[in-house]
């Protein structure tokens, strides 16, 4: 399959936030991808990839993962290398989701959130979560193959109210 055209070819999510107060329980965000095969683009994903996972070919995979948002910069850091996914793959979708081990929290709730997708030094979108504030999860991006095989991004800010594992199943309907 040749194209001049090339599409998006390996991206980058990053994620970060302010840890909690002073002694209140810790806030926990995850990025999470979903890949989607051609013959069932929606609904249950392929696999997943998520902290302590990544592809089975390597693809994608999480680079940094924080359970409390501490440090200087991204606190989670996903690279997908799409442009050797297998063709299998038509689709994926990208989200994050707060672990809601110590009581409910919405986004709305964890400060300075911000989450970025860019290829190479082109940011293709940004969000602090405002438009999905009272979400316990979103998805922020997603991407499809077109009729040449090249990929293409598409902004994808939605909000679920649902726990990880609930919002795994759904992220891609």
């Amino acid at each position: 399959m040749s194209t001049l055209n090339k599409g998006i070819e390996k991206v980058e999510v990053t994620l970060k936030w302010d840890p909690s107060p002073l002694g209140t329980p810790d806030n926990d965000l995850d990025i999470i991808a979903a890949t989607y095969a051609a013959g069932a683009p929606h609904g249950e994903p392929s696999y997943l990839v998520h902290f302590g996972s990544r592809s089975p070919d390597g693809t994608i995979t999480l680079n940094r993962d924080s359970r409390t948002g501490q440090g200087f910069g991204s606190d989670e850091v996903m690279t997908l290398e799409l442009d050797r996914l297998s063709e299998t793959y038509t689709r994926v979708v990208v989200g994050v989701a707060i672990q809601q081990g110590e009581g409910r929290k919405v986004f709305g709730d964890v400060a300075n959130t911000e989450v970025l997708v860019r290829e190479g030094r082109t940011d293709l979108a940004a969000s602090d979560f405002s438009g999905v504030a009272d979400a316990t999860a979103a998805t922020v991006a997603e991407f499809s193959r077109d009729d040449t095989g090249a990929w293409r991004f598409h902004t994808s800010l939605r909000g679920f109210d649902a726990d990880p594992n609930t919002f795994t199943s759904l992220m891609g309907s």
